[in-house]
C-alpha cells in the first residue's frame, strides 16, 4: 500500500478509467479531475476523489492540484490523460474546432504541468498520455495529431527544465484503443475504417500488429504505474509507446 497522492485529468471514463483503477489498486490517494463523473458513479472506493474541473481552464486546474495537495498533504504523481480525437479534413476544419481540440489535449497537459510543478514532492513524476499520432500523421487528423505533437514537445522540454528539482516527465503513447470515446469517433465519415469502427480496429491489429492485438487501458495503466514508481528513476523525457509493435522505434 502507499500513503502517494495521484491526480489524474480525465480519470472518469476509458482509459483514464483504466489508469484510476490501477492507481488505487496500488494505494494511491487518486484526485480525478473531470467535467462529468462518467464511470466513477459504478467506483466505490475510500481513496478516491471526484473533483469537478473543466481542465481546459487554467483556475480549474489549479484548483484540481491545490484540493488535491490540501487534502491529502502532497502531490506525488499527475497523469494528464484528458483528451478526445475526432477526424476532420483540413478544409473542415474551423477556428471552433481547432481551439477545442488544441485546449483540451493540449492546453490542458501545459496547465497540469504548470500547478504540477509548483505543488510536487520531491522525486514525483508527471506522466503526459499522448499517442501514437504524436509521432506520425495520418489523413484527416491533423488537428489532433498536432496536439499530440505538441503534447510530446511538452513532455521533452519540460523534463529538461525540472530534472533538477528531481521531477521527471514522460509520455505514454497508445495506438488505438477500443474505448466507447474511439468507436463514436470512428463512426465520422471522415475516420477510417466509416462501416464499423470494430470491424476495423480488428482489421487494423492483424494488418499493422507485430503481436496480432491491440493494448487495452490496463495496458497503457501499467505503463503509468511503472513511470509513477522508483523503478523508472532514471527515465525522464521519454515518449514511450504501448502498441503491441504497431510503431517499432
Amino acid at each position: 500500500m502507499s500513503d502517494k497522492t495521484v491526480v489524474i485529468t480525465g480519470g472518469s471514463k476509458g482509459i483514464g478509467l483504466s489508469i484510476t483503477e490501477s492507481f488505487l489498486a496500488t494505494g494511491f490517494n487518486v484526485y480525478v479531475g473531470a467535467r462529468h463523473e462518467g464511470d466513477l458513479k459504478n467506483l466505490t472506493h475510500p481513496n478516491l476523489k471526484f473533483l469537478r474541473a473543466d481542465v481546459r481552464i487554467e483556475s480549474d486546474v489549479d484548483k484540481l492540484i491545490t484540493n488535491a495537495v490540501n487534502q491529502s498533504g502532497r502531490l506525488d504523481v499527475l497523469v494528464n490523460n484528458a483528451g478526445y480525437s475526432e477526424w476532420r479534413p483540413i478544409e473542415a476544419i474551423d477556428h471552433e474546432f481547432l481551439s477545442n481540440i488544441l485546449a483540451t489535449n493540449l492546453m490542458s497537459a501545459f496547465w497540469g504541468c504548470k500547478a504540477a510543478v509548483s505543488n510536487m514532492t520531491e522525486g514525483g513524476s508527471i506522466i503526459n498520455i499522448s499517442s501514437i499520432a504524436g509521432k506520425r500523421g495520418s489523413a484527416n487528423n491533423s488537428a489532433y495529431v498536432a496536439s499530440k505533437f505538441g503534447m510530446n514537445g511538452l513532455t521533452q522540454a519540460l523534463a529538461k527544465e525540472v530534472g533538477h528539482k528531481n521531477i521527471r516527465v514522460n509520455g505514454v503513447c497508445p495506438v488505438l484503443i477500443p474505448t466507447n470515446g474511439l468507436l463514436e469517433a470512428l463512426e465520422s465519415p471522415y475516420a477510417p475504417g466509416q462501416s464499423s469502427g470494430i470491424d476495423f480496429i480488428k482489421k487494423f491489429a492483424q494488418d499493422q500488429s507485430a503481436l496480432k492485438r491491440l493494448p487495452s487501458g490496463t495496458d497503457v495503466a501499467a505503463m503509468c504505474l511503472f513511470l509513477a514508481s522508483d523503478a523508472s528513476s532514471a527515465i525522464t523525457g521519454q515518449n514511450i509507446n504501448v502498441d503491441c509493435g504497431v510503431f517499432p522505434q
